[in-house]
C-alpha cells in the first residue's frame, strides 16, 4: 500500500479535474482505483463514490436520501414524514444523523435485538411502512463482532421496494462481501480498517438511488455530483490497493484471524475463568473479541495495561466517559460495561503477540485483586 501511494505521489500529483496531461494522468489513477474496488466488491465502477471515510459515507446515504423527503413533508407536499429503520447497535456515524433527523420530525424505528446484538428479518418485515424510505443495519458490529443476516434483511427490503444500506466497514476484508450476491443497495467503506490510509472511504450506491440522493455540500460535483472536492489521488490509490490485498487474501486471513481469536480467548479463560464474552461465539467477525471481567474496576484496569493496544468500545468514541452504547443495548450492566476490553486482531499479529496480550491482562487483574 505504501509503495503504491509513493509511486502515485511522484507520478500523478495533479488535479484529476484538470484537462492538461498531468491532470489526465491523475484522473486515470482515480478511475483505475475505482475499477479495482468495484472488481473486488462485484459492483460497477460508477457505483463507487469516494468520500473522506465511512462517517461521511454513512451521513451521505442517510441525509442524502431522507432530507429531500423531509423537505417535501415540511412543505406540505407529503402527507407524512419519511420513515427509516435501523438498530440501537449501529456505529455512532449512523446513530447520530438518525437522531438529528428524528428531532426534525423524521420517523425512526429502532429494531429489537437479542442478547448477542442480532436482529431478525421477521422484525424488520413487521416494521416496514408505506413511507419507509431507508433501512440501515451494520454488517459486522465494530464492538462485539456480531454478524447480521444481511442477505435475509436485504431480501425483505427488496421485496418491499425499500432501499437497504449497510455499514460494511468492519466486514470488508474479514468476510466475503459480495455486493451482487448480498442484494444490498448501498454500503459504506473505510480504507484504514483494511490497512489503507486514513482519510479516505467510499459509499457504494446503486445508480438508481444516486438520482434520489442529494449531496451533503455543493461544489464541483467531482464524485457523480454527490460529493464535491478535489479527489485525493494518493489516498484513493492506497485505498484500492488495500481493498485488493484484503479481498484477494480473504480465506487465508480469515483462518489466521480465527485461529488467533480462539487462542486469545483460551489464554484469557485459563487465567480468568470468570470472564464474560460479549457477542456471539459463532457468526462473529474474525479477529474481534470483546470481554467483561467481573469484580474489576474499569479505570484501574486501564491504568495497568501499558503496552497493550486495546479499547473499551468504539475507537471513535473511546474518549466518551459513558459505557458503550452497544453493551448497554444488549443488556450488559454498567459495572460490567465499564470493565470491558475490546481486542482487534489484525492479519499481521502473531501468536506471540496474542500470548503477550493475554499475559498482560491476566497479570493486571491479579494485581488489582491482590491490592
Amino acid at each position: 500500500v505504501a509503495a503504491e501511494m509513493d509511486r502515485v505521489r511522484r507520478t500523478a500529483w495533479g488535479n484529476p479535474a484538470s484537462q492538461h496531461v498531468i491532470g489526465r494522468r491523475a484522473a486515470a489513477v482515480v478511475e483505475d482505483a475505482r475499477s479495482k474496488i468495484a472488481q473486488s466488491l462485484a459492483c460497477l465502477p460508477e457505483e463507487v463514490i469516494f468520500t473522506s471515510g465511512a462517517t461521511e459515507a454513512n451521513n451521505l446515504i442517510i441525509k442524502g436520501l431522507l432530507t429531500p423527503l423531509w423537505r417535501l413533508w415540511r412543505g406540505g407536499r407529503a402527507q407524512c414524514p419519511p420513515h427509516v429503520i435501523s438498530t440501537p447497535v449501529e456505529h455512532q456515524s449512523v446513530l447520530d444523523p438518525l437522531r438529528r433527523l428524528q428531532r426534525w420530525g423524521v420517523e425512526v424505528t429502532w429494531l429489537p435485538i437479542d442478547g448477542q446484538g442480532r436482529v431478525r428479518s421477521a422484525d424488520l418485515a413487521k416494521n416496514l411502512k408505506p413511507n419507509t424510505a431507508l433501512v440501515s443495519v451494520i454488517w459486522a458490529n465494530n464492538e462485539i463482532g456480531t454478524l447480521q443476516p444481511i442477505g435475509e434483511l436485504a431480501e425483505v427490503c427488496r421485496a418491499a421496494g425499500v432501499p437497504f444500506h449497510t455499514d460494511a466497514v468492519q466486514a470488508v476484508g474479514r468476510i466475503d462481501v459480495d455486493w451482487s450476491a448480498a442484494g444490498v443497495d448501498a454500503i459504506s467503506l473505510s480504507a484504514h480498517k483494511l490497512g489503507g490510509p486514513q482519510g479516505i472511504g467510499a459509499l457504494v450506491l446503486r445508480r438508481a438511488l444516486q438520482r434520489r440522493c442529494e449531496p451533503l455540500c455543493d461544489g464541483g460535483g467531482q464524485e457523480r455530483h454527490l460529493r464535491s472536492g478535489t479527489q485525493p489521488v494518493t489516498l484513493i490509490a492506497g485505498f484500492a490497493t488495500a481493498v485488493q490485498l484484503a479481498t484477494q487474501n480473504l480465506a487465508v486471513n480469515r483462518r489466521h484471524l480465527e485461529s488467533l481469536q480462539q487462542r486469545l480467548l483460551e489464554r484469557l479463560r485459563a487465567g480468568l475463568p470468570e470472564l464474560i464474552v460479549n457477542g456471539p461465539l459463532d457468526e462473529r467477525l474474525p479477529g474481534n473479541l470483546n470481554i467483561s471481567i467481573p469484580g474489576v474496576d474499569g479505570e484501574a484496569l486501564w491504568a495497568h495495561l501499558d503496552g497493550l493496544a486495546v479499547s473499551s468500545g468504539a475507537a471513535c468514541s473511546s474518549g466518551d466517559p459513558q459505557p458503550s452504547h452497544v453493551l448497554r443495548a444488549i443488556g450488559i450492566p454498567e459495572s460490567l460495561a465499564r470493565a470491558t476490553l475490546r481486542f482487534g486482531i489484525g492479519p499481521y499479529n502473531t501468536a506471540e503477540h496474542i500470548d503477550r496480550a493475554a499475559d498482560i491482562v491476566c497479570r493486571a487483574v491479579r494485581e488489582l485483586r491482590s491490592a
